[in-house]
This record gives structure tokens, C-alpha cells and sequence, in this order.
């Protein structure tokens, strides 16, 4: 029977294959499998962030991602994968975002987590306070305790330590001050969910609030596919100064927001893993 002689079809469906003939004989290869591989042999490692695929990768990060992610091919890894440890989903949100970046320049590749829901809740601070700004806030001092111990038991050594800068200090209610500090687990700010400030203090004409920051960008998540958000259906903390007694967050009915320094806000944390 002649190829042109089989039944027309006009798509595929789970369970397809198709027929791959080379070096090692002819062998089936499920379409799935076939895709992903053609996309790997022409998309560079780049443009793996900016593709949203969702996949499950597992209970553990096996030795070939670890290698994927080492040496920043990103072979098999796309934005939205997912692990699933310790009952938890941890989404795939960014690559080599800080890549290049700090007081002294983070060079491991890496990837960018998130819980794909908060952890918990908790206060940024017991007042209605952002004195001391991001960085002396209850919640960077103790609050993300539990979400490191989490984070720990399900990566290990695979998660990075890097310098990264934060607000340290807040006048007349705009942040004034910052420092270079050992960053592991941290709240995200507005940009990196909305790809913009929205509740922020901005530039007056005289006053200049003090919001430098490494993270600049939108992560590729909320670019890609920005019901990963609200789908929470819960709102939580980010880590910008507001005012002198808020914080900026998203809000469960899916509004950008701020809040009360002493709310009980979802803790949903960021970090990176590497090898």
C-alpha cells in the first residue's frame, strides 16, 4: 500500500506516533516526543522562557534537569513545568532571570520557582509599620522561616544564595534606603508580577524614593500566562513600600492592591535552583 493510498488525517491525537528511520534502525516515536524534540534542536536556550508548556516533571529534579539546568541548555524545561513534592506544585516561573546580577554577578544558570498556591499566611509586620522597609520587616526576619525550611527539604543544596538589594528604610511614607544582602526566598515586588510599578511611590519632580531593584522584568509566568495568578483566588504579599504603613499585594478577587502592614497576606515566595 502506498503512503498516498492510507487514510487523510488532519491532526494528531494522544497516542499518535510516527515513524523515525536513521542510524539505528526504524522506531516509533510517540508525536508528543517527536515535537519536543524538533523544538529542542532549533529553539536556542533562551526562548525556553518564553514558551508556556505546563508539564509535569515529577516528584524529584532528575540528574538529566539538573544538567539541563547547569549548563543552561534548559534541555526538556519550559515555563509553567512543574514539580509536585511534599504535596506541593513547584511551577517553573523564569530562567537565568538574575543571571549576571548583584553586588557580585550570580553566573550559575538557574530557574526561577514558585508554589503554584501561598504557603500560608502571615503579617509583614505585628503594626501598621514599614518602618525599616522590606528588608527589617517581620516577614524577612521570620515570616519566610517556614517557606525556607519548606523549600529546603524539597531542593536541598539545589537552591542558590545571591545578592540582590532591598529597601531598608522608609521616609514620609517612601522608601529612602537600601542594602546589598544574601538572598535565598523572597516576597516578589510589582514588577516582577506586573511588569510594571502600579502602587509603588514614583519619581515627584523633587523627591526620588529609593527603589532600586535586580528585579526589573515581568517574570515570564505572568507574561505568558497570567491566569497562573489568579487562578489563587487568594491574595498575596509582594514587597514593595506603599506607604508608611503599607504594602503592596495582589488581591484574591485578582486586582492589583495594597494592605495593612499587620494583614494576614498568602506568603508566596520566590527562588532560585540550580546546580
Amino acid at each position: 500500500m502506498r503512503i498516498n493510498e492510507y487514510p487523510r488525517a488532519i491532526s494528531f491525537n494522544d497516542g499518535d506516533v510516527l515513524l523515525k528511520d536513521g542510524s539505528d534502525g526504524t522506531k516509533a516515536i510517540p508525536f508528543s516526543d517527536a515535537a519536543a524534540s524538533l523544538l529542542e534542536s532549533v529553539l536556542a536556550p533562551t526562548m525556553h522562557k518564553n514558551l508556556y508548556r505546563g508539564k509535569y516533571l515529577g516528584t524529584s529534579v532528575t540528574a538529566a534537569q539538573k544538567a539541563a539546568i547547569q549548563n543552561g541548555t534548559f534541555k526538556d524545561l519550559y515555563i509553567g513545568d512543574y514539580w509536585t513534592i511534599g504535596g506541593k506544585d513547584w511551577v517553573i516561573a523564569d530562567m537565568d532571570y538574575f543571571y549576571n546580577i548583584g553586588s557580585t554577578a550570580l553566573t550559575k544558570h538557574h530557574l526561577v520557582i514558585l508554589p503554584r498556591t501561598p504557603l500560608y499566611s502571615h503579617v509583614m509586620n505585628d503594626d501598621y509599620t514599614t518602618t525599616g522597609g522590606y528588608i527589617n520587616s517581620k516577614m524577612r526576619k521570620s515570616g519566610l522561616d517556614s517557606a525556607k525550611s519548606t523549600i529546603r527539604a524539597a531542593f536541598g543544596d539545589m537552591v542558590l544564595t545571591h545578592k540582590d538589594i532591598f529597601t531598608n528604610a522608609v521616609s514620609n511614607g517612601k522608601p529612602s534606603g537600601g542594602a546589598w544582602v544574601d538572598s535565598d526566598v523572597e516576597l516578589m515586588n510589582e514588577i516582577m508580577v506586573y511588569g510594571c510599578p502600579i502602587f509603588a511611590p514614583a519619581c515627584d519632580g523633587s523627591n526620588i524614593p529609593y527603589l532600586y531593584t535586580t528585579a526589573k522584568t515581568q517574570l515570564s509566568i505572568f507574561r505568558l500566562n497570567m491566569k497562573f495568578l489568579s487562578d489563587m483566588r487568594s491574595w498575596i504579599w509582594l514587597r514593595d513600600v506603599v506607604s508608611a504603613i503599607s504594602f503592596a499585594s495582589v488581591d484574591g478577587f485578582g486586582y492589583a492592591s495594597y494592605d495593612d502592614a499587620d494583614g494576614g497576606g498568602g506568603v508566596l515566595p520566590y527562588f532560585l535552583i540550580g546546580s
